[in-house]
């Protein structure tokens, strides 16, 4: 059985990975789950100076899933640099895949400039979700034109792996991933966060501060799935598929529909062993269908 997966020019050692924004820059787990089993871990988002987050509160819990809206809270890429990158340079065999974010596209390229030398960093996933400042606000990713164009910017900026993370709130996902594709993009991740909103209907307010937020977890899982599946019908280049992943069953479905990596993300809350317990049902769902690589998956759907 081959459980890796090529992206670019490197290689995944196997296809399960953690989602950025549920697993801290992995050190946070280190006592918890064997880091070194892990396919990859996609940190939390970096951006070029420190941020504090959105006001509290932040989170909170929906009928099989969960709304955040933590907005981006990070040390900066300097304070990675010297907080965060010691750890990553200790994890074995697993990949570290730092998410980039930013609000003007010289924010990106600047995170990836200063990033590029650690030896330990394999890739990077570019959160395109972000408002572009420069451009009135509107997010990278609902726009085809900058999202290619900032595809294009990064990888001319580094020889890693560069996967673009496609929001959902958009018309049509495909012109999107077509645009990363055009753009050079190794990979795409697919899907962020659905838009949401909770209202506690007792104080006749919404439930987190900044009233609607990215809904996560189980509830949109079909959202990801049929993302993931048209997608991979539209593009050649590698699809990572996430979006509401609590067990093999649904890491399976997600490559049925066509994606060659997944990532796990709300699970992690509630059972830390989880990507690692997925891992393992794939195994065995691949030994009982006679199944030797994930791209075998990819032949049963039209």
């Amino acid at each position: 059985m081959d459980l890796k997966v090529k992206i670019g020019n490197q290689i995944l050692p196997n296809p399960v990975g953690v989602a950025s924004g549920t697993f801290g820059y992995g050190e946070e787990y280190g006592e918890l789950i064997d880091l070194s089993k892990l396919g990859a871990i996609y940190t939390k988002a970096v951006t070029v100076l420190p941020r504090e987050g959105n006001r509290l509160p932040r989170l909170t819990e929906t009928p099989n899933g969960m709304i955040n809206s933590i907005g981006l809270a990070n040390s900066g890429v300097e304070g990675f640099l010297k907080n965060k990158v010691p750890f990553l340079n200790t994890i074995k065999s697993c990949k570290n895949i730092v998410n980039v974010a930013g609000s003007t596209e010289d924010e990106y390229v600047k995170v990836v400039e200063m990033i590029d030398h650690v030896e330990s960093v394999w890739g990077y996933e570019i959160n395109i979700s972000c408002p572009n400042v420069k451009c009135g606000g509107l997010a990278f990713g609902t726009d085809p034109i900058q999202v290619e164009r900032l595809t294009r910017v990064i990888k001319s900026k580094t020889k890693k792996p560069v996967i673009m993370k496609l929001t959902p709130n958009v018309t049509d996902i495909t012109t999107v991933a077509t645009a990363c594709e055009i753009g050079g993009a190794d990979a795409v991740s697919c899907i962020n966060t659905v838009m949401g909103m909770k209202i506690d209907i007792h104080k006749k307010q919404p439930a987190i501060y900044q009233k609607t937020g990215g809904l996560s977890g189980p509830a949109i899982k079909p959202v990801g799935v049929a993302a993931v599946y048209r997608v991979s019908k539209k593009i050649t280049i590698p699809v990572v598929g996430l979006g509401g992943i609590m067990n093999a069953e649904d890491a399976i479905e997600y490559f049925l529909a066509g994606a060659s990596a997944i990532q796990v993300g709300t699970a992690n809350f509630i059972n830390p062993n989880a990507p690692l317990d997925i891992l393992d049902g794939i195994k065995d769902y691949m030994k009982e269908n006679n199944l030797n690589k994930i791209s075998d998956f990819h032949g049963f759907i039209d």
